[in-house]
């Protein structure tokens, strides 16, 4: 791993004095009630979850059929999965899924501005097998919405396919040795096999604003965008915000790709921001199939294989993807474990420079860019370059430039304080607001499993929330579990991961395809014994590196449970995805039959 050079080291008194300050503007964000600040979007909130793009959905009998392979979910996990099965020859492949089409996340997200912060010819899966060239460096989100729908179509995906259909319950049967599906529109049919892929970045979140239930003016969630209301499309042009007083809550990743908007389309703009993001340069640019080595087969994979070695501290003969992501990389060392530190004794002072000087640049680029001293200072991201996944943008800063558009910095009082008919309060200050847009995000890591929607029985009663509750994940590999024959999850739980979570799902799903095929071939059950599983636990707990104290440091996000901290632990395998994604090919070939059991 090689870490960024500082071209003037800074002294120990600089470093003292930005922990400092580090510590100090930490403070002012940390909120008591940590993750429980936020609201989901159910019961009296359920309509912010509604489905805006669906339309009518058609009525249907319900099914009561036997598929092969259930897909619970429609995002890249699912259609990864049903793509997989297909090429190992599985011919009765259900996906099932809420949304109205495949999708997932970019089915849901259509704000105004979005596109992927990772490359698109690493992040599109499957571009070898579709023969698909993204015209952008970084794709814009309906670009990526009809990759999903075109390697579905390849798929003969939707033959199957439930939309706007949530499974309610999943039940083993043992004596068929099948799955009970049942869904919320009567279905109850029977599965093989099951395979969960219901997202990290799937439940929406509010804030627990006091006074939200009062607001009179209009509301949504950015991931059920109200074009009814803004007009326009995902590239701007929202005439019926003209006239509007429009308030944005969230500055993450998607407030810096749709703050810029709304700033060229609403009247009067205000921008709550409780902590700033790090935005780095963006750069997106057209690019054409020369410029990525397009003409030679297997161009994608060596693409994406190549940007997950960089990413995750592996070595590379040269970077073909060559953006921010690469550049930082070695920054990643406390998110991503695969890191090797090569017996450096002053790694950590190093890295600590290295860090410093990046956080700087970006800091100064905000000086640069925004006009305004007040607030540039307040856009300046005070903490630590992993403590928040980094944005991309060429577009956000300069917004801040514009006369209507305010900068309204919430970190004093720890967040809004409330919200009244009329509109927001900040510091006794009322925002009059004709509008206001939840840019909150989801609740990430959080299932229709690992929150109790879907319950999974499985053998002899066994409920898989209660096992996750009382023993912590408890896998082989991440995916299969015992007392749960023939169900597969995919998804961050003791396995490894990237920051380009779509290559990790691809090879999610050929590890469970793979296992599906194994065990039609043998004509088995799939499922671990506790003792593999015992192992498994056990290896992801060894070399488990300590960050603990780094993101006990940060300020308060995602990362580390909105400050509480993210403990250490046997959640994820410590070597890294490369080495992951090694050990399960060479585990196929070598020892897949310790998951195969007799049926009976």
């Amino acid at each position: 791993m090689t870490l960024p050079q500082c071209a003037t080291p800074p002294t120990p008194q600089e470093t003292a004095e930005l922990r400092e300050r580090y510590r100090i503007e930490r403070e002012r964000r940390v909120r008591p009630d940590g993750a429980a600040q936020y609201r989901s979007t159910t019961a009296e909130f359920g309509y912010f979850a509604a489905d805006p793009y669906a339309g009518e959905v058609a009525e249907r009998e319900p099914l009561r059929d036997v598929v092969d392979v259930a897909v619970v979910g429609g995002g890249f996990g699912g259609i990864l999965a049903g793509a997989r099965m297909r090429q190992q020859g599985l011919e009765k492949v259900r996906v099932i899924e809420q949304g109205g089409d495949f999708g997932g996340t970019w089915y849901w997200n259509r704000y105004p501005g979005i596109h992927c912060d990772i490359e698109s010819h690493v992040y599109l899966p499957m571009l070898d097998e579709t023969g698909y060239v993204p015209e952008w460096k970084y794709a814009p989100g309906d670009e990526i919405r009809r990759h999903a729908v075109r390697i579905a179509e390849r798929f003969n995906l939707y033959e199957d396919a439930l939309f706007s259909t949530a499974v309610t319950a999943l039940a083993w049967d043992g004596g068929a040795h099948q799955w009970v599906v049942t869904t919320d529109r009567g279905d109850e049919f029977r599965a093989t096999y099951v395979v969960t892929a219901t997202g990290t970045l799937s439940e929406p979140k509010l804030p627990g604003i006091p006074g939200i239930e009062d607001f009179k003016g209009h509301t949504f969630h950015t991931s059920r965008w109200d074009y009814g209301y803004t007009g326009g499309g995902p590239d701007g042009g929202m005439t019926g915000l003209a006239d509007k007083r429009v308030g944005v809550v969230g500055t993450g990743a998607t407030g810096v790709q749709a703050i810029p908007e709304l700033a060229e389309d609403a009247r009067q703009l205000y921008v709550f921001q409780r902590t700033p993001s790090a935005v780095d340069v963006r750069g997106n640019r057209r690019m054409t199939p020369q410029d990525i080595g397009a003409d030679r087969p297997g161009w994608a994979h060596e693409r994406r294989e190549n940007f997950l070695r960089i990413v995750s501290g592996e070595d590379a003969e040269r970077d073909l993807v060559a953006d921010r992501w690469t550049e930082s990389a070695a920054l990643l060392e406390k998110l991503l474990p695969s890191f090797r530190r090569d017996g450096e004794p002053d790694f950590e002072a190093a890295y600590e420079a290295a860090d410093h000087a990046t956080m700087n640049e970006i800091r100064d680029r905000v000086a640069a860019e925004v006009t305004d001293p007040a607030t540039a200072e307040a856009l300046k991201p005070w903490y630590r370059y992993a403590c928040k996944r980094p944005t991309f943008s060429d577009l956000y800063l300069p917004a801040f430039n514009r006369d209507n558009v305010t900068l309204v910095d919430t970190a004093e009082t720890h967040g809004i304080e409330r919200m009244t008919e009329r509109g927001v309060v900040v510091g006794g200050v009322e925002y009059e607001i004709d509008c206001l847009v939840f840019a909150t995000g989801f609740s990430v890591g959080v299932s229709g499993v690992t929150s109790g929607k879907l319950p999974v029985t499985g053998r002899d009663g066994l409920q898989l929330l209660d096992a996750l509750s009382r023993f912590g994940p408890r896998t082989l590999h991440g995916f299969t579990s015992a007392g749960f024959p023939n169900l597969i999850q995919l998804g961050p739980m003791q396995n490894a991961s990237s920051v380009n979570f779509s290559h990790i799902l691809d090879e999610q799903a050929a590890h469970a395809a793979a296992l599906v095929a194994a065990a039609e071939k043998a004509d088995a059950v799939l499922e671990p014994t506790p003792e593999a599983v015992d192992a498994w636990r056990a290896t992801c707990a060894q070399g488990s590196p300590d960050h603990e104290w780094f993101h006990a440091e940060c300020t308060p996000g995602y990362y580390n449970r909105e400050g509480r901290g993210r403990p250490n632990g046997p959640n994820s395998y410590p070597h890294g995805a490369v080495a992951f994604h090694e050990l399960l090919r060479r585990w196929r070939e070598e020892n897949v039959g310790e998951v195969l059991r007799k049926k009976g």
